[in-house]
């Protein structure tokens, strides 16, 4: 088989190297791709914007373009702004069979207020919320309800449209800012009560169509837990990122705190689905937070969460290849999924001042034996390949440059294997959490 991914991250590099295992795989196309997938196994990169037959073309057809020329037997959409424009709808057009829902599913991540609403609707465990499109009227609600409480902007805004507001005047000023710096994003705001507890992320993989829907075989598979750790410092401190490092599977959740989740979240999630009669082929990302009063949703999103994914799928003891095929054809309901026991840790390193200005094109030094003698698998997210160079050269190109992902029988043993290997990675202003996944490093409220 020959497969397409669509995206340029770490979460890209690490679907592509799972696809790539699999025997039936003989090429993955990566588009974009990025530094770590032009270097895998089976891997090659198309970059739209360096062809004349796709160079002016918007990303989605020329995306389609590039399927239909490489005679690919399916696709797998890694990020969510191209799923929000339709991407899935269009490839499924041309005929090309994708992992990844149609618009009217990826608008559950592209507004927060129509998954607030859709979680309402079909009694999903949530935090109760208000939505407002007036300023003042909105200002004039967090005054009324005191901090702490979260402000969220309704639409995509590449992980800057959330603020947990710890007092009031930092609720009026995520107000304030949100609506006046993320455009169309911020012209509507999501006012939540603040929830208490810990969070953990749960991906899944869903399979639900017009026909399964009606002939019983709708489904959703819940993965095994993540925790994915935000915040720049050691002991959850600093700002928030896009994701420092995650841990898979987490000892902290228990059986009965993953039945009441599929019970009041995962189930309630896919009558919606089908209620709604959405198209929805591909994986969908819980954002949880467990409370005194159990698990309670925090937000959808509509594909593999980042850096969860480096986590979680190098956890998994199946061909992903074949998942992707069944939720596809509607056969998930079936699909075994087996998972490796121990656990994976994985600590980003990040460009020197992220999530704020930071340098690029930085060259990374990879000691490959450090790397190798830990059995660890490097992810890059934010690095290309210096065409300047005489010999391969990766320099850093995004804040979140790579991640270091270990397995081990016990979380100790892969916590030790994923930093022995961060010892081998090289770059000028690196920095990096040194307390992924150990106590005290999680998010809590």
């Amino acid at each position: 088989m020959k497969i397409l991914v669509i995206g340029s991250g770490g979460r890209e590099h690490t679907i592509a190297w799972r696809l790539a295992q699999s025997n039936r795989v003989d090429e993955v196309i990566c588009v974009p791709g990025n530094g770590g997938t032009a270097h895998e196994a089976k891997c090659r990169n198309i970059d739209p914007k360096e062809h004349k037959e796709t160079e002016n073309l918007s990303f989605v057809e020329a995306v389609t373009k590039i399927a239909q020329a490489e005679k690919v037997d399916f696709a797998v959409i890694g990020p969510e702004d191209p799923l929000a424009e339709g991407i899935a709808d269009a490839l499924w057009n041309a005929g090309i069979p994708t992992v990844g829902p149609k618009a009217k599913g990826a608008a559950l991540e592209a507004s927060k207020d129509l998954s607030k609403i859709f979680m309402k609707k079909y009694g999903v465990a949530c935090a109760d919320s208000e939505t407002f499109t007036d300023k003042e009227k909105a200002l004039a609600y967090v005054r009324e309800k005191g901090a702490p409480i979260v402000i969220k902007a309704d639409g995509l805004a590449a992980g800057k449209g959330v603020v947990v507001a710890k007092t009031l005047e930092d609720a009026e000023k995520a107000v304030e800012e949100l609506t006046a710096n993320l455009g169309d994003a911020g012209k509507k705001l999501v006012i939540e009560e603040y929830l208490q507890g810990v969070e953990i992320s749960v991906l899944a993989a869903v399979s639900v169509t017009e026909e399964s829907a009606k002939n019983g075989t709708a489904c959703i598979k819940a993965f095994l837990p993540a925790r994915d750790h935000k915040r720049l410092l050691d002991g959850a401190q600093g700002p928030n990122t896009g994701g420092m490092g995650a841990v898979c599977p987490l000892s902290d959740v228990t059986a009965e705190t993953m039945a009441a989740f599929e019970a009041n979240i995962l189930q309630p999630t896919l009558n919606g689905l089908i209620a709604e009669k959405m198209d929805y082929r591909g994986f969908i990302f819980f954002g949880l937070m467990i409370t005194k009063d159990g698990p309670k949703a925090l937000e959808y999103n509509v594909r593999l969460g980042d850096p969860e994914t480096q986590a979680v799928l190098p956890m998994m003891d199946f061909d992903f290849a074949e998942l992707c095929e069944a939720i596809m054809n509607g056969t998930l309901g079936t699909f075994q999924m087996k998972w490796k026991t121990g656990f994976q840790v994985a600590p980003v390193a990040v460009s020197g001042g992220y999530p704020y200005k930071y340098a690029k094109g930085k060259v990374i030094t990879l000691a490959q034996n450090i790397i190798d003698a830990a059995g660890a698998k490097v992810f890059i997210a934010g690095a290309i390949n210096d065409r300047r160079a005489k010999i391969p050269t990766l320099i850093t190109s995004g804040g979140r440059v790579l991640a270091c992902s270990a397995h081990g029988d016990t979380f100790d043993d892969a916590w030790q294997k994923a930093y022995e290997a961060m010892a081998g990675v090289k770059f000028d202003a690196m920095f990096f959490r040194k307390d992924i996944g150990l106590p005290g490093a999680a998010e809590s409220n």
